[in-house]
């Protein structure tokens, strides 16, 4: 394989087949170099029929393995493609297929970042706010418990950095895997997701050991669209999901003692100019 082949991977559950076709669409368009993997959690193997291009490759998980897991398995296929990025993609987004390009010009440019996050937009066009610091135990249980409406707003304008402009590069600790655009040789040293998360804050996680290695970099210059739904806010279960991580998440890191987190988010706050009383 030649310099700068693209692969991909969409982890399914589930998920309708118009999303995925949406997806594939944006990813693969006209390029001959890109090469997809979708890696299918879903009780029932029904999105093959989608999978015929030869760009294409469909892998059929008999149980849900969880959302890292899944990817895993599609990093050690791109590392026998020798690929030089890989491209993290949610079911629910679409985007010109023609942004890529710009985010391999960007990367090929600056060999120190190790993974990018392009904009990320509701399809009403607003902003979705996915740059954050390194969470807190206070920044995750009180989003999701906490009711004054005040609290709330004061903590995400800092946690989500809401008071930044979303239209500026810079350096974020901690981005969406929504869609994220990864170095595949970073990848590689890192070994992947943490496979003890089944689902949530996996994304966080390897942020943290990505920024350890390289430079993670929001680069609002493209688009991609998200229907972002927020189900741990709606389901039970996924909530259930959500607390199990964040448990495991700090249990690894630290709840009160983690340095390093307080040392990159103050860092990160003064470089974007965060003033305490906004």
């Amino acid at each position: 394989m030649g310099k700068n082949i693209i692969t991909a991977s969409i982890v399914t559950f589930n998920n309708p087949k118009s999303d995925i076709i949406k997806v594939i669409d944006s990813f693969l368009g006209n390029y001959k170099e890109r090469f997809l993997f979708i890696i299918d959690n879903s009780s029932n193997n029904s999105l093959s029929v989608l999978c015929k291009d030869s760009r294409i490759k469909y892998i059929h998980n008999i149980t849900n393995i969880g959302f890292g897991a899944a990817h895993n398995i599609s990093f050690r296929e791109a590392f026998k493609l020798n690929s030089s990025y890989h491209i993290l993609l949610n079911p629910d987004i679409y985007f010109k297929s023609s942004i890529i390009e710009n985010l391999l010009i960007e990367a090929d440019l600056d060999s120190s970042i190790g993974l990018m996050m392009p904009k990320i937009i509701y399809p009403d066009g607003l902003t979705q706010h996915l740059c954050k610091l390194i969470p807190t135990p206070i920044d995750l249980f009180s989003r999701r418990f906490v009711l004054s409406k005040k609290f709330k707003k004061k903590l995400d304008n800092k946690y989500e950095l809401k008071f930044f402009s979303y239209d500026e590069k810079a350096e974020i600790p901690i981005l969406s895997g929504c869609f994220m655009f990864l170095r595949t040789s970073v990848v590689q040293k890192i070994n992947g997701f943490d496979e003890r998360f089944f689902m949530y804050l996996e994304d966080v996680d390897l942020c943290r050991r990505v920024g350890e290695h390289s430079k993670i970099l929001y680069y609002p210059e493209v688009e991609v669209t998200h229907n972002y739904e927020k189900g741990s806010y709606k389901k039970t279960k996924l909530l259930y999901y959500h607390i199990k991580s964040a448990i495991k998440y700090f249990n690894k890191w630290g709840w009160v003692f983690d340095s390093k987190r307080k040392e990159i988010n103050d860092i990160t706050l003064k470089m974007l100019n965060y003033k305490k009383d906004l």
